[in-house]
């Protein structure tokens, strides 16, 4: 019986210097808490490679595959038969394994790689002799190695000899957790989950937190964003989302300030308190999911008005993508069909007919100054609740 195992191709990580080890082991780390879920696995890794091996016949190497394809720090991933170093088991292995992937296909080319060099051939030769075993066993099939359907590859390695016909993509980016910890401004539109999906593809572990104006908004609005922080979870780990109301805050506005000006100073409280909320939680930096010019609180001047409230970092991934690019991501990692939901949220309860679009910041001090600024903050602080949200790999 062929034993198959999962190859996971490490990127970025190859080009860390002193501290690659590092990156190493928060990857591992990472891998070992998903595949917990799939039973028992062998996780190792050598030569920029992370193998997972199942322990015993119940370990899912099915869900462990998907699951792989979401951990970030992997660039590609293989299902591969495990042989033994020597030519005749590898080519025994290679005329069993290797038919059912090319079923349907016309091309196919044999890659080999020999790193241990103490191995009797070279690469082409290994090349040579299994693609002939290939077409011994595989009808109607043909070697093009210039744009083959599939590439069939033989890894002569440190622990043994492995085949695979097929590579599969996987997330990129940088393990989670090895670039701090950011708090995500989640809403529950198309662009925030985007935002906190791609800050965690470069290393940033996720807080989130969400802005509520019950009984504006209502209790389903609150769940699809729960259910958007469940999703990209599911890429960027464990996500404490830190609900807040701004019930009040709106209120008191709509009573003392300009009409125009409510967005913005709707903004700067929202910033406010969540560099308060990310203070506490040990974040470093404010995610948001503005892209310039999208809406009038995202013109240049008015995210300028908006970032003098707070002190720290704002990072905005999707400042210079168009909607259209935002959601092919939205598509691609599962959020857009929850985030086009109708619910509302709290940044369309008392939107002005005319927002300003190139505010001032003097002037917009003048109308925050009509309220108690810092009691009104004290107080939704206090209305904060959390809520851990766990990936379900």
């Amino acid at each position: 019986m062929i034993k198959e195992i999962l190859l996971c191709k490490y990127g970025e990580i190859v080009l860390k210097g002193a501290n690659r080890k590092y990156f190493e082991d928060m990857l591992c780390r990472e891998m070992k808490k998903r595949a917990a879920c799939y039973g028992n696995f062998q996780i190792y890794r050598a030569q920029s490679t992370i193998y997972i091996e199942p322990a015993d016949d119940e370990a899912d190497l099915d869900g462990m595959f998907t699951a792989a394809g979401k951990v970030f720090g992997i660039v590609a991933i293989s299902r591969a038969a495990v042989c033994e170093k020597n030519m005749e088991d590898i080519s025994r292995t290679a005329a069993e394994y290797v038919p059912s992937f090319l079923e349907g296909k016309k091309t196919f080319k044999v890659e080999a790689k020999r790193s241990d060099k103490a191995f009797a051939l070279d690469s082409m030769e290994i090349s040579r002799e299994i693609g002939g075993v290939i077409l011994e066993n595989c009808r109607g099939i043909r070697v093009d190695v210039h744009h083959p359907d599939v590439i069939v590859k033989v890894e002569i390695r440190e622990f043994g000899a492995y085949v695979s016909a097929g590579q599969f993509k996987g997330a990129g980016g940088m393990p989670v957790g090895t670039n701090g910890r950011g708090l995500l401004l989640l809403s529950g539109g198309i662009d925030s989950p985007v935002a906190g999906y791609m800050m965690a593809k470069r290393g940033v572990r996720l807080d989130a937190i969400h802005f509520e104006s019950f009984p504006y908004t209502s209790e389903r609005a609150r769940e699809k964003v729960l259910e958007l922080a469940r999703i990209v979870s599911e890429y960027a780990g464990d996500i404490y989302v830190h609900v807040v109301s701004l019930t009040h805050i709106q209120e008191e506005l709509v009573k003392a300030c300009e009409e125009d000006y409510f967005t913005l100073l709707l903004r700067r409280y929202m910033m406010t308190i969540a560099e308060r909320v990310a203070r506490m939680k040990g974040c470093s930096a404010l995610i948001t999911g503005e892209s310039l010019g999208q809406v009038a609180s995202q013109t240049m001047q008015a995210l300028g008005v908006t970032d003098a409230a707070v002190n720290l970092p704002v990072f905005r991934p999707c400042i210079g993508m168009d909607k259209e690019e935002i959601v092919t991501v939205a598509r691609k990692i599962e959020t857009f069909e929850t985030s086009i939901q109708p619910y509302e949220d709290c940044c369309t309860v008392f939107t002005p007919k005319h927002p300003r679009t190139k505010p001032e910041l003097e002037k917009v001090l003048v109308q925050e100054n009509k309220l108690d600024f810092q009691a009104l903050v004290e107080e939704a602080m206090g209305t904060m609740y959390t809520v851990h949200i766990t990936p379900e790999y």
